[in-house]
């Protein structure tokens, strides 16, 4: 099957994947742009996603070579790898990660549902947990052209967003780029940022297997990073034209399309937002369906096809049963804190030494790892 891969698809796919993984869970609605970047001031916030988009991008090289390398493309084969016995840890954090932010996205998925056909909140978020377990039917092939298109379609909706906001109050934009400061924590702000993200590479593994030089799995993961992050970075210029009153606003994506005063536009974007919402549910559940896969090869059984959408329908129904039970604005606050520095602990820390001590100094060993650790 590499043999026959494309450019784009050893080049540009992975990152494609990453950031269809990263973007409803990170700044789709623009609200985690404020919570993150927007103390730190415009032109902070700016260096902050560079600092974000340069460990993504360290992160994904490594990760794209040691998968590679090992023909480990899922991820509880790719941690065998890293962490040995202790590859379950990343299992555990990897699952909390997905209920907070399967709950956000559900949250997500019923404000605009409202907002768009006036619909109960809760049907908008049945309705992208449907959608998301329909998606999760179909195979890897498919998957990988579904978050190629819609990815697509948003880099488009999101240049048309940044030109339009540019033209309608760029005098705005340039103003508060002049005078307004922030309180110093872009490099701070910029790892954390980057550090409950990283979690979601793994969920990229799948499509690794087009990759069938280190060159390759390099330069895709060099790439990758400022593919997750072009689309926050013209968003968060946009926001900069209202950079004292977004703050308040639980949507800011919703706040600037009113101001630009184009209701057709506003459901091009919202479409896009909703869009995203699948993509990372798909993204992110279909990483656990090919480690559940891998188990039943292992076993030398096929997975049943009936199990990868109950998989994830199951999982998103805990995370809206947990965001009610819990609450949405705790879960945040306290579970993206701590996953954090878990996954800096158990997953960049490990790569970046051990792992990449791997990968140059004894090559033969990740062949032998992949081998046994399967």
């Amino acid at each position: 099957m590499s043999t026959a891969s494309s450019w784009f698809q050893r080049y540009l796919l992975p990152g494609f994947v990453f950031q269809a993984a990263v973007i409803a869970g990170g700044y789709a609605t623009g609200r985690e742009l404020v919570e993150f970047f927007m103390p730190a001031g415009p032109w902070g916030g700016l260096l902050a996603m560079l600092v974000s988009m340069l460990v993504w991008s360290a992160v994904l090289m490594v990760s794209f070579e040691l998968a590679r390398s090992a023909r480990a493309y899922d991820y509880r084969s790719f941690f065998k790898v890293l962490l040995g016995r202790g590859w379950f840890l990343f299992e555990i954090g990897y699952f909390l990660l997905i209920i907070i932010i399967m709950a956000v996205m559900g949250a997500a998925a019923g404000e605009i549902a409202h907002s768009l056909f006036g619909l109960p909140k809760l049907v908008g978020s049945l309705g992208m947990i449907a959608a998301t377990g329909a998606m999760l039917v179909f195979s890897s092939t498919v998957i990988e052209k579904f978050l190629t298109l819609s990815v697509g379609y948003l880099y488009l909706v999101y240049v048309i967003f940044v030109v339009w906001s540019v033209i309608a109050f760029g005098d705005r934009i340039e103003a508060n780029f002049a005078t307004a400061t922030g309180d110093g924590s872009w490099f701070k702000a910029g790892v954390s940022y980057a550090g409950y993200n990283v979690a979601t590479i793994p969920a990229v593994l799948f499509c690794i297997r087009h990759l069938t030089q280190r060159r390759e799995a390099l330069v895709a993961g060099a790439l990758a990073g400022p593919l997750g992050m072009l689309p926050g970075v013209v968003f968060y210029i946009a926001m900069m034209g209202y950079y004292h009153e977004i703050g308040a606003e639980a949507l800011p994506s919703a706040f600037l399309l009113a101001k630009l005063h184009a209701p057709w536009f506003e459901w091009a974007f919202q479409i896009a937002v909703m869009l995203t919402l699948v993509d990372t549910g798909v993204a992110l559940l279909h990483a656990i369906n090919e480690r559940v896969a891998k188990s039943y090869e292992e076993r030398q059984q096929p997975m049943p096809q009936a199990l990868r959408p109950a998989i994830a329908i199951t999982v998103m129904l805990l995370a809206v049963y947990a965001a009610t039970a819990v609450g949405l604005i705790e879960l945040i606050e306290k579970g993206y804190g701590t996953l954090t520095w878990f996954f800096l602990a158990i997953y960049v820390l490990p790569l970046l030494t051990w792992g990449v001590w791997l990968l140059w100094r004894r090559r033969q060993y990740v062949s032998a790892g992949s081998a046994s650790g399967a």
